[in-house]
């Protein structure tokens, strides 16, 4: 069994159709090996995969490499994935499945100054998108997490959402009539997902614009 670091949080038909989505992108990953899965979602929100068959060793590692994977503990200097749970002045918490969440500080996050709410705020970090952290006393951001988020605010801008899978953000964009103001939606986790704008397209007025149709939270990257 692999537990994914990917939240499935949402209720009701949404939590039906973020189950089918995750089933299709595991498919897509671990399809053309031989083995069968089962899909099911632990207490704490994180989909666990059940795998068997003779491909079973190579499916397990490829979705570690597509998700991160949530484990029982943590050793002081290996990375992980962590989905962002909560912040405040002084630092992020990552939830890494162990009960209490991974505190990064302010100083470990490495993304320019600020608070760990205005750098939150500038790199348009949204609820529950994952994260790779390196554990520790203290944990700090990997540096890979780094330079993506460093990537973010040198190319175009972005809006960032949660609360709804890859198809939905692109099904509402195109229902919004926003169908050329963007180049493509990045998949960040499950239900965390990041817009990619055309390089005339302003990412607060997107925001603006599509806003009312998406029950989600709504972050900007800008240039």
């Amino acid at each position: 069994m692999v537990v994914l670091a990917t939240k499935l949080y949402v209720e009701g038909d949404a939590r039906e159709r973020s189950i089918d989505s995750l089933r299709s992108l595991v498919a897509n990953e671990i399809g053309d090996l031989d083995v069968a899965f089962d899909i099911g979602v632990r207490h704490d929100d994180f989909p666990s995969v059940t795998i068997e068959g003779e491909d079973a060793v190579v499916a397990r590692n490829v979705l570690r490499e597509a998700f991160g994977e949530i484990v029982p503990d943590l050793e002081a200097g290996e990375t992980y994935v962590g989905t962002l749970e909560s912040w405040d002045e002084d630092g992020l918490v990552l939830d890494a499945g162990q009960g209490e969440g991974v505190r990064i500080p302010t100083d470990e996050l490495g993304l320019g100054p600020g608070s760990a709410t205005q750098i939150r705020d500038r790199y348009g970090l949204v609820q529950h998108m994952p994260l790779q952290f390196v554990y520790g006393e203290p944990a700090r951001l990997a540096d890979a997490e780094r330079d993506r988020l460093y990537e973010w605010t040198r190319g175009a801008g972005r809006l960032n959402v949660n609360s709804a899978t890859r198809a939905e953000v692109r099904a509402t964009l195109n229902r919004a009539g926003h169908a050329q103001d963007y180049v493509t939606v990045e998949r960040l986790g499950l239900l965390e997902q990041s817009v990619i704008c055309t390089e005339d397209t302003d990412p607060p007025g997107l925001l603006a614009s599509v806003g009312e149709y998406l029950s989600a939270e709504l972050r900007c990257v800008v240039p």
